[in-house]
């Protein structure tokens, strides 16, 4: 079960990379025990925030999305969830080949999953949908995330910390395509009609 070493990655990383690197993982326990678990909070938190909750700005009406509306964007939210950690994975293992360090697929979609799951669990906070919210505990959540890509490519990959420091920027560098890229495919299926639809 991947999710009982999130307490203490934590508490102590380092130690809690070494006993994660001591498992055997496979794609799909990584998946079934962690990132289907956690990816939903975020889809599952932002449909109830979005269309019981609503948010305002300034001291203007709640607005809220209808729900049909939501529900086609929490699950397309959802599906990129479970793709941006595969994807940034394969990344991983790729970089990692190129730097001669060649691990499993696993441990790699493993690392992905471990170093996205602050993001992750901050969705909860969608339940509420305010922006500052959402940045104020965001940023930590984002910062502790580096922290643990830059503390596990070393111990995970089994690579001297000089250059595990050199991948793991590289790694950041590709996360930040992958968000941007998120971004991108946002803009798009709003143009082809899973635009938000506001309640009146």
């Amino acid at each position: 079960m991947q999710l009982k070493h999130l307490p203490g990655l934590m508490r102590s990383p380092v130690d809690e990379w070494r006993a994660i690197r001591s498992e055997k993982p496979t794609i799909s326990n990584v998946y079934l025990t962690l990132v289907v678990i956690l990816g939903a909070i975020a889809p599952i938190c932002g449909y109830i925030g979005t269309t019981m909750v609503g948010w305002s700005i300034g001291d203007g009406p709640v607005i809220k999305l209808t729900s049909s509306s939501a529900i086609k964007i929490s699950i397309l939210f959802y599906i990129a969830i479970l793709i941006a950690v595969f994807a940034i994975g394969c990344m991983i293992k790729w970089m990692g080949d190129t730097y001669g360090f060649t691990r499993s697929l696993a441990r790699c979609v493993q690392l992905s999953a471990f170093v996205a799951a602050p993001l992750m669990a901050l969705g909860v906070f969608l339940l509420f949908s305010e922006v500052w919210i959402i940045y104020l505990i965001g940023l930590p959540a984002l910062m502790y995330s580096v922290y643990l890509l830059y503390s596990g490519v070393p111990t995970m990959l089994d690579i001297p910390k000089e250059k595990g420091f050199l991948l793991s920027s590289a790694i950041l560098a590709v996360g930040l395509v992958t968000l941007v890229g998120l971004l991108a495919s946002t803009v798009i299926l709003w143009g082809m009609g899973v635009a938000p639809s506001f309640t009146n």
